[in-house]
């Protein structure tokens, strides 16, 4: 990527742990469904539920397992690890119910989401969101927290097709924002998602890196999504009901 890029006409965001604290409302869930079946060990299940999630979630995007199905292997492993050999599938989505309920009621943007989104708004910049989340539940999140309408097209996989770092899912967004995906910005969390997809679809990725993980070097990084709106050259955020 070059040095000083042109600006983009459109910036997509990934929403889970880039706009949305998605880790702390996972957390929640999380504990919810441990107290119910008597886990002892947030840390196991913690490290445990992280992997099982990249597993089976990956095998749902692949289009191997149903949304209902990958739950279901998340809710077993856990349940496994705590002890019980034996679980049916109506106790996993009664576990995962449990654990939605807890994770909705925690959801959270980060503090510097409204203010990055509405000053990129104000300032001309098309905006997307690009989510492997199920579009049942990516909706609800962004009407809760008020940020759904800072966006002119949100894409989910579920229903485009394709899931991160499948290019076209990049250039689905980039079709419903009306620009080439050369003249467009992707900001996520996640290197092998994000960066991978984005770089295959011809959008330049920019990583936000709010836990100041190792990332490869030569992609564009930013600690808070406060940086993104300076790099652009848009100067503090735009008074309230510009957009």
């Amino acid at each position: 990527m070059p040095n000083n890029p042109a600006p983009p006409a459109a910036i997509c965001f990934d929403l889970d742990d880039t706009l949305i604290d998605d880790a702390g409302a996972s957390s929640a869930g999380l504990r919810a469904v441990m107290e119910r079946i008597g886990h002892p060990d947030f840390g196991a299940a913690r490290s445990l539920w992280d992997v099982q999630t990249e597993v089976s979630f990956g095998a749902f995007l692949r289009g191997e397992l149903s949304l209902d199905q990958q739950r279901r292997e998340r809710i077993r492993a856990l349940a496994v690890q705590a002890g019980h050999s034996e679980i049916s599938d109506h106790h996993c989505d009664e576990l995962y119910r449990l654990y939605l309920e807890a994770h909705q009621s925690s959801w959270q943007a980060f503090s510097d989401a409204h203010t990055a989104l509405q000053a990129l708004g104000a300032s001309g910049f098309r905006l997307g969101v690009v989510t492997n989340g199920p579009e049942q539940l990516q909706y609800p999140k962004l009407q809760s927290m008020e940020l759904i309408g800072y966006f002119h097209t949100v894409v989910c996989a579920d229903t485009a097709g394709a899931g991160k770092p499948d290019p076209r899912i990049f250039e689905v967004a980039a079709q419903r924002l009306g620009v080439d995906p050369a003249d467009c910005w992707h900001v996520g969390d996640q290197v092998s998602a994000d960066a991978v997809g984005a770089v295959a679809s011809r959008m330049r990725p920019v990583i936000i890196d709010r836990q100041r993980r190792p990332v490869p070097e030569g992609l564009t990084t930013i600690g808070s999504l406060d940086e993104l709106p300076s790099m652009l050259g848009v100067v503090g955020p735009a008074p309230a009901g510009t957009l």
